[in-house]
């Protein structure tokens, strides 16, 4: 956004000043400065949920933090809905993912509460499939296990609800007495949140019982709105969105033809989207966190990677019907079939963002890519590269978003009144290695030459991606070991939620809503976490 862009430029003048010569900003030695400034930076390329995520973790440490990102606001990105981005529930991810995937889920909810709409989650498995809903128990006690262990060692760390109340199931009898409740509009228990899912679930086309999960939704701008908050609490964190990298040079570099060689400072040349000339600053490290497009960087640094990228997309509703506020519906399949997950899921004012995990609707025939020996960029077809640069056309947007909404209509049958509104939430998705069911990855270090790549499968894991990073750039000496800040992070006591409540990020999440041509109403959340609750999240003092 332009503001944030203009807060950095001011920033970013009380750091450092421009060597006319070289067009290079050089260290300042901040002799008017009334604080030391560190001496450290580091750049980070990306602005999404992995890069803005990393700048809060390294400017809370006072490191001047350089983040560049190409579109005009941070975390516009693939589609999210959920907190545990669905892993707990698809049978083919490892119980061991699983559970990495809960706790990264708890602590990234703690560097960022205002993000999450508090409801539950309601799985199902179609006649068709081959499955049981029984199959899934295992896992979901393993996780309730895990969950309350994370507990005792945090209370703090509470923050889905009682342990015991982590899953609960709901027999065909037990849905048909529901049924026949009238439906509350706002619920407040498990069973007031079954009750639209007992009327308008089509029951003679899933298996019982029904398994209701305490997985919460997560919302795309207000976490983009968080990201922006949190970073302006930093003099030190410069932010330069709409924001195009044009080249990454090694500046100090030994044996530089030799397979170990070493760099010590890195250039990054940008240029901004009203600018008429290019500019370049030097950093001490390089943090590689630009999405699908990490392999273009990694190609510049000259390190080999295998990697793949998908496009995909989910598509954004509206239905009159609901009758109040409903939990979020998976029914499950195979993915990549025609009969795939369908995935509802509820926002604010009647607008529902909906998955369905064939190639007709969220996945595409040609959407999967993989890095060559030539590049470590994989190559999406144009056209997907034209809809993340520039949008949706309108036709292939509308035909696939009505064919969404009979997709869900099959089992919700009178879904099938929502209408589409031109909108969808998509892009495209890096995949480290030839693994397309990865769900947990983080962070590649290539100590020798100062150089860090994220490549984060879910969002989730992007707070634990950047301690990996701290721990690198402590061994490296670039900062001090366990110092106060340090064990503030693990503490969860960020200082924007300090200076913010609820409301600043309402005010934010609107703007960017609005701007990206979202209804307004999604940007707010049915349910947030309770105040009370955000007592405990929140830093005592200032």
């Amino acid at each position: 956004m332009t503001t944030m862009t203009q807060s950095s430029n001011k920033n970013h003048a009380h750091s450092v000043k421009q060597d006319d010569s070289s067009k290079v900003l050089s260290y300042g030695d901040h002799q008017n400065s009334p604080i030391k400034r560190p001496t450290k930076r580091v750049g980070i390329l990306g602005g999404g949920t992995a890069g803005s995520t990393i700048a809060i973790r390294l400017a809370a440490l006072g490191l001047e933090t350089y983040l560049f990102e190409k579109k005009k606001s941070l975390i516009d990105g693939p589609p999210m809905c959920h907190l545990h981005a669905g892993g707990n529930l698809y049978r083919e991810i490892p119980d061991e993912d699983c559970v990495a995937l809960l706790k990264q889920c708890i602590d990234i909810l703690r560097l960022y509460p205002y993000t999450i709409d508090v409801r539950p989650t309601v799985f199902a498995v179609p006649t068709r499939d081959e499955g049981l809903p029984e199959d899934l128990l295992p896992r979901l006690d393993i996780l309730t296990e895990a969950y309350q262990k994370l507990i005792e060692q945090d209370v703090n760390n509470k923050v889905l609800g009682e342990p015991e109340e982590y899953y609960q199931l709901y027999s065909h009898e037990q849905l048909l007495e529901l049924s026949e409740r009238e439906q509350v509009e706002v619920p407040s228990t498990v069973d007031e949140w079954m009750i639209p899912v007992a009327k308008y679930l089509d029951l003679n086309k899933v298996k019982f019982p029904l398994i209701v999960v305490q997985e919460y939704g997560w919302n795309i701008f207000r976490l983009a709105a968080s990201a922006q908050l949190a970073l302006e609490e930093y003099d030190h964190a410069h932010v330069f969105t709409d924001t195009t990298v044009q080249k990454v040079v090694p500046v100090d570099c030994e044996n530089c033809t030799n397979a170990d060689h070493h760099v010590t400072k890195w250039r990054i040349d940008y240029q901004q989207a009203n600018d008429s000339q290019a500019e370049s600053i030097e950093v001490d490290y390089l943090v590689n966190a630009c999405g699908f497009r990490t392999g273009v960087i990694d190609d510049m640094v000259g390190v080999e990677v295998t990697r793949m990228v998908e496009f995909k997309s989910s598509y954004v509703t509206h239905w009159g019907d609901a009758g109040g506020q409903i939990p979020e519906i998976i029914v499950y399949g195979q993915r990549g079939t025609p009969e795939g997950m369908a995935q509802l899921t509820p926002y604010p004012g009647g607008y529902f963002q909906i998955h369905g995990m064939s190639k007709a609707i969220t996945l595409f025939e040609d959407g999967l890519v993989a890095s060559s020996s030539d590049s470590a960029q994989p190559k999406l077809p144009q056209q997907y590269v034209h809809y993340i640069e520039d949008g949706w056309d309108k036709a292939p947007l509308q035909a696939r978003s009505q064919q969404a909404i009979e997709y869900v209509a099959e089992f919700v049958p009178t879904f099938n009144s929502a209408r589409t509104v031109g909108n969808a939430l998509y892009g495209g998705q890096q995949i480290p290695g030839e693994d397309d069911t990865l769900r947990v990855a983080d962070v590649s270090l290539y100590s020798n030459i100062r150089y860090a790549r994220a490549e984060n499968v879910k969002a989730s894991s992007t707070l634990i991606a950047a301690d990996q990073i701290v721990n690198e750039l402590t061994t490296l000496g670039l900062i001090q070991n366990d110092t106060p800040m340090n064990r503030s992070r693990y503490a969860h006591e960020w200082s924007y939620l300090i200076h913010n409540d609820g409301l600043a990020v309402d005010k934010v999440a609107r703007v960017l809503a609005e701007q990206r041509g979202f209804p307004i109403a999604m940007a707010d959340v049915n349910h947030s976490i309770r105040e009370a609750a955000l007592d405990d999240l929140s830093p005592a003092g200032v």
